[in-house]
């Protein structure tokens, strides 16, 4: 039966999970990686969690809780995918290693880890653009967003099969994935080998 070799990776908002996700799919260009990001499947705006802030008491939305997402078909996708004409199948996001039922599926699991000052950094300067006030952007972070990275994804690093540095770019962290992904697809992992 022919399967693809999955790989999770997780790890905090703005902590360098899509860049570590596009770096692994972008270093691998002679296998066909399918690409699946968690933030493709939230929930309609009004359809996702509430959260009171940890000390402010306000009503935030939760983005970063997994009820946020239709994890049923994120899993159905990526179980598909793993099953298609793709080598490699790389699922990034805040839950890709919390997701028990999606667990059996990854036969790699990483984490990028990040000092939340990097994950603060980032998440500001991304969240300018998209016309956001940095007063906004702080208050959300701290209020709602932290709580949730510490009960769903910071536990979920246990996980990981490896851990890899998110405030910089890991290349020896990057090179030992590359290479245990183009060993695993070359001994019959990939889809297009026989399993």
């Amino acid at each position: 039966m022919k399967r693809a070799y999955v790989i999770g990776i997780a790890g905090p908002s703005a902590g360098g999970k899509s860049t570590l996700a596009l770096a692994r799919r972008d270093g691998l260009p002679e296998l066909r990686v399918r690409l699946i990001h968690m933030d493709e499947y939230f929930l309609p705006e009004d359809q996702r969690p509430r959260i009171a802030g940890i000390t402010d008491g306000l009503d935030y939305r939760d983005d970063n809780h997994p009820d946020a997402l239709d994890l049923e078909r994120c899993r159905m996708d990526a179980a598909e995918a793993a099953q298609g004409n793709w080598d490699v199948v790389i699922i990034e996001g805040l839950f890709a290693l919390w997701d028990e039922a999606l667990l059996p599926l990854l036969d790699l699991k990483l984490y990028v880890d990040c000092d939340s000052g990097s994950c603060t950094a980032r998440r500001v300067s991304r969240n300018l653009s998209f016309g956001q006030e940095l007063n906004e952007i702080l208050t959300r972070y701290a209020q709602a967003v932290l709580p949730r990275q510490r009960e769903y994804v910071e536990p979920s690093k246990w996980r990981a099969d490896l851990i890899l540095n998110g405030s910089t770019a890991p290349e020896t962290g990057l090179e030992l994935a590359a290479e245990h992904i183009r060993r695993a697809c070359s001994e019959g992992r990939g889809a297009n080998k026989e399993k």
